[in-house]
Order: structure tokens, then sequence, then C-alpha cells
């Protein structure tokens, strides 16, 4: 974030939580109130926490996969291993005619 977007933010966050204190003002400190405050509050050091950053962000890297290599040999396969199958697309052209 660059400081213009920082300070807008914490400017925002300030608006925030005195949006909030009115709202206890006006209900108490129920438990909705009280939930806000706390998002309030993990805002800020959200934003507290971005201002500590350097202003260049890092790139993310990609994740590192392990991939399994598969040898596939290149000795021919046994022509048995094919009898009585079809060639895909020829409509089995080994079947005797009748």
């Amino acid at each position: 974030m660059t400081s213009t977007e920082i300070v807008e933010l914490r400017r925002t966050i300030g608006q925030l939580r005195q949006c909030v204190a009115a709202l206890r003002g006006r209900y108490g400190d129920v438990a909705a109130v009280q939930r806000l405050a706390n998002d309030v509050e993990r805002t800020d050091i959200d934003a507290a926490e971005l201002a500590d950053l350097d202003s260049t962000p890092r790139q993310r890297e990609a994740p590192r996969i392990e991939r399994e290599v598969v040898v596939v040999s290149d000795t021919p396969y046994d022509p048995k291993l094919w009898q009585d199958a079809d060639d895909e697309g020829l409509g089995g052209y080994h079947r005797p005619r009748g």
C-alpha cells in the first residue's frame, strides 16, 4: 500500500471507531456492538502491520509441486495383447463378415 492508502485506511478506521462508540452509547454493550468493536480493533492491528511492511509488495511464488516421473518403455508390446481387440473408429475390421 502507498502511504496515501495507509493514511486513508487509518482515517476510515478512526471514523468507524467513532460510529461504533455511538452505537455503544445507543444500544449499550450488547454482543453485536462488542463484535463490531472487536472487528475495528482487529482491522486497526492489520492496518498497522501493513504500514510496517516494505512499500514494495513481494511477488507471490508459485507453489512448488513435486512431479513423479513415469518412465514408459520403448520396447514393443506383445502382439497377443491386442488379439481380439477392435481398432477404435474402424468398426471392428477383425470380425468375420457374415
